[in-house]
């Protein structure tokens, strides 16, 4: 193995992938092929660069996830002169029961990662497409699948479970908990920059088109607002968040829905999008005059706050609370009113701070820290990747 190996970070989507390409610390590469199986194009930036990538794919070479990896391997040739890359760290939506850490690939894991497709069905399944696709694109290379359930696979039984009889439970019916790799990240930034803060009673809001928080405790999961599949807690783009059950036996027996309709209601027709009637766009609903769309934003704003009470309650105390994610990182408006008249929590924010989106917002009076981190995913499958490697070379 290289003293600095080139290692290749993708996060296959059902219409896209996303790429990062490494070599050790260093970012050469990042970007997406979009459009996959319609209008195929991909943008790639070169680090150091001044000119980017930004081009359409011919339909063959964007007909899938196996033509897009083979076209993507022409064109870092083309731009870069390598094509070697040693490992490649895949994000993986859902580990189940089984899986809480990263994972070199073979067959017969592919197959056990397959049948947890329906507790992650808009995820899961193109993740594993991604899987197939770069094996046959890079067959030599080491494929590691990092999952984002598992940060939280030892948190308390109490946040674990469901109400019901035990043998669902040993069957694998659990609070699963997502964005593993988000909060695992923030935890190790604040570890080696803010280290009071990694040590005290932390609460994390990853919110973007997918959005949860979750208390932490000394770098551990405690509680997390998302469940078995990653429609539970918060509202999201177009996710619906926490839902009544009973909702969804209506929608079966009385409106005589299909579970493919209902699926397909929850997952791509509700949250934002669904209650604004508009978009799911955080920047769109706060430029628009529509009051469908402050309305939107103030159930998005109001199950946040109701979150956050309960996650403080579960750490018994607050003394930090991060944002991250696209909205987290971006919208100063969503920030303000997530924390505006929070006196009991002892919670106050600067205005002016995070108007100009510093990464630390709190007056100097407020007894909670409150900061605005970006997130890293991708930096977190490297470092995994890189282990493994490491581990596997010896």
């Amino acid at each position: 193995m290289a003293d600095q190996p080139d290692i290749l970070v993708l996060n296959s989507g059902s219409s896209s992938i996303k790429f990062n390409l490494y070599e050790g610390e260093r970012e050469l590469i990042s970007g997406q092929i979009s459009g996959l199986g319609a209008q195929p194009h991909i943008n790639l930036h070169l680090h150091g660069k001044a000119a980017d990538v930004n081009q359409d794919l011919s339909a063959q070479d964007g007909a899938n996830h196996e033509a897009a990896l083979a076209a993507l391997l022409q064109i870092l040739e083309r731009e870069t002169g390598r094509i070697s890359v040693e490992a490649i760290g895949h994000r993986v939506v859902h580990g189940g029961v089984d899986y809480a850490a990263p994972l070199v690939l073979n067959d017969a894991r592919l197959e056990e990662l397959a049948r947890l497709n329906p507790l992650a069905p808009l995820h899961q399944p193109h993740n594993l497409a991604g899987i197939r696709a770069s094996r046959a694109a890079f067959p030599e290379a080491l494929q590691v699948a990092c999952f984002d359930t598992a940060f939280h696979r030892h948190h308390p039984w109490v946040n674990d479970t469901f109400a019901l009889p035990r043998s669902y439970y040993d069957e694998g019916i659990r609070r699963y908990g997502f964005h593993g790799l988000s909060y695992e990240y923030i935890c190790s930034y604040l570890k080696d920059h803010h280290v009071e803060a990694f040590g005290g009673k932390l609460v994390v809001a990853h919110l973007g088109n997918g959005a949860s928080m979750c208390a932490i405790e000394n770098g551990k999961s405690i509680g997390s607002t998302m469940g078995f599949t990653a429609l539970d807690g918060l509202p999201m783009g177009t996710r619906c968040g926490q839902l009544d059950p009973g909702v969804v036996l209506y929608l079966l027996t009385t409106k005589g829905m299909s579970a493919d309709e209902i699926t397909d209601l929850l997952y791509k027709d509700s949250g934002l999008k669904g209650l604004s009637g508009l978009s799911q766009d955080m920047r769109l609903l706060s430029e628009s005059t529509d009051p469908a769309a402050a309305e939107a934003i103030d159930y998005f704003v109001f199950r946040i706050r109701r979150e956050l009470g309960a996650m403080a309650a579960i750490l018994r105390g607050l003394d930090t609370l991060v944002f991250t994610g696209g909205i987290g990182e971006h919208s100063a408006l969503v920030r303000q009113r997530v924390c505006e008249d929070q006196d009991w929590l002892g919670m106050k924010i600067d205005r002016q701070k995070n108007a100009s989106n510093a990464s630390d917002i709190a007056c100097d009076t407020s007894r909670v820290r409150i900061m605005a981190v970006p997130t890293n995913e991708e930096e977190m499958i490297r470092r995994h990747t890189l282990e493994l490697l490491e581990t596997v070379s010896g």
